[in-house]
């Protein structure tokens, strides 16, 4: 029964991954179609996460008495990578809600949605990335090869992303108040996660709950790391790629199982 669930997800993602010309079409024009008429389009989410950084940055780096050279980048890298995280989860939940329509009249692979779904937030992404090195320049901050790594790190955090929202997308099909109890963990997530704080003020066995024990504080670590110019520890890595392989496996076993049922949830 395993196997088979496993099988029947594999073969649904694979038909997917084929159909990438139409993922990229349809990512495309949800961004288009959220910014249609607007002069600025989604440039007007980079002015305003812009703005919150420098406004955080300035406000939360005199309450902490950390200098902005070492806090503003440390934020606007927390904050861009947060920004991601949580739209993809929060939009993860509702990926096969929002996809009704064309689930029920076309006979496409359900993992295209999800694929759909990322995608989009990986342009949105895009567009706010665009920030971290005007903030380097404000604050006179150079940045070495180290920052390389954040390509891999992002792409390990994007695979931990991905089962994440398939998984999700599934149970809250399901189960239509679960999107609430995830939006609200998140936010009690957000201020446990280092992102509008720093590591290095935390001491003793707090490091163990809030950093060692905090799966996020991984899967961020090993983006926003390197753009600090710093190298990931073997922790951050270990922890971001056991989280991939554990959580594609229960996420194509559920996703396997549950796949014929998701129509007739909706």
């Amino acid at each position: 029964m395993p196997g088979r669930s496993v099988s029947v997800a594999l073969k649904d993602i694979v038909q997917a991954t084929k159909r990438y010309s139409l993922v990229g079409m349809l990512g495309w024009q949800d961004v288009r179609q959220r910014y249609r008429r607007s002069a600025l389009g989604p440039f007007w989410l980079t002015i305003s996460m812009g703005v919150m950084i420098g406004t955080i940055g300035v406000v939360f780096g005199e309450i902490f008495k950390t200098p902005l050279r070492e806090f503003l980048p440390f934020l606007a890298a927390g904050m861009i990578l947060w920004s991601f995280i949580s739209s993809v989860v929060n939009d993860g939940c509702m990926t096969f809600i929002a996809a009704e329509g064309v689930i029920k009249q076309l006979p496409l692979p359900l993992f295209i949605h999800v694929m759909r779904m990322t995608w989009r937030n990986i342009l949105i992404f895009g567009h706010n990335i665009v920030i971290y090195p005007l903030v380097l320049l404000a604050v006179g901050k150079p940045i070495g090869w180290i920052a390389l790594l954040a390509i891999p790190g992002f792409m390990l955090a994007v695979l931990n992303l991905v089962w994440v929202a398939l998984l999700l997308g599934v149970l809250c099909a399901r189960y239509r108040d679960l999107p609430q109890i995830i939006g609200s963990a998140l936010q009690v997530l957000f201020y446990l996660t280092p992102i509008m704080w720093m590591p290095s003020l935390l001491s003793g066995k707090a490091n163990l709950y809030l950093l060692d024990w905090n799966p996020i504080y991984h899967v961020i670590s090993v983006v926003r790391s390197p753009l600090m110019d710093e190298v990931p520890t073997a922790l951050n890595w270990q922890v971001s790629g056991a989280m991939a392989v554990v959580g594609w496996i229960a996420a194509a076993l559920i996703y396997g199982v549950y796949k014929r049922r998701i129509a007739y949830w909706l």
